[in-house]
């Protein structure tokens, strides 16, 4: 593997960096996968990623929005409501190849397994740590 990225809080705008540079990191050829852990995991699994404080203003979102539509990013939401459908790149991801990973401590004490959403697997302990000894990057912590 090439990269490892590590998602550990639920910041939509963390989940969407990641993601996209994940996605486009796999499509220029990388062997890439995204480990879900802590706040990121309970989020994916019936929680919520929210934007933080510093970009929630309605102007910037806007702002966010019509940029990221000329970027090819997904948007939710129309007219005034319309912002960047953080959420959406994680299907982007999968369809591009990413390994989307959820990792075996926090699916387990949030007793998760029954929740990840499609694509998204349960690694075991052996083959994490075998991950992170031979990749050639990992970015992100625990």
């Amino acid at each position: 593997m090439d990269l490892l990225f590590i998602l550990r809080d639920a910041q939509a705008s963390s989940l969407l960096g990641t993601m996209r540079v994940a996605t486009e990191a796999q499509r220029a050829g990388k062997q890439v996968a995204v480990l879900f852990t802590g706040e990121a995991l309970a989020a994916l699994t019936g929680g919520v990623f929210l934007w933080p404080t510093g970009l929630q203003g309605q102007e910037l979102r806007l702002t966010m929005a019509d940029q990221g539509r000329a970027m090819g990013l997904p948007l939710l939401g129309r007219g005034e409501g319309r912002q960047l459908h953080a959420t959406a790149s994680i299907e982007e991801a999968r369809q591009a190849g990413v390994r989307l990973l959820a990792c075996p401590l926090w699916t387990a004490l949030l007793d998760a397994e029954g929740r990840l959403p499609q694509g998204v697997i349960r690694v075991e302990t052996g083959e994490l740590l075998q991950m992170l000894e031979q990749a050639r990057q990992v970015i992100g912590s625990f």
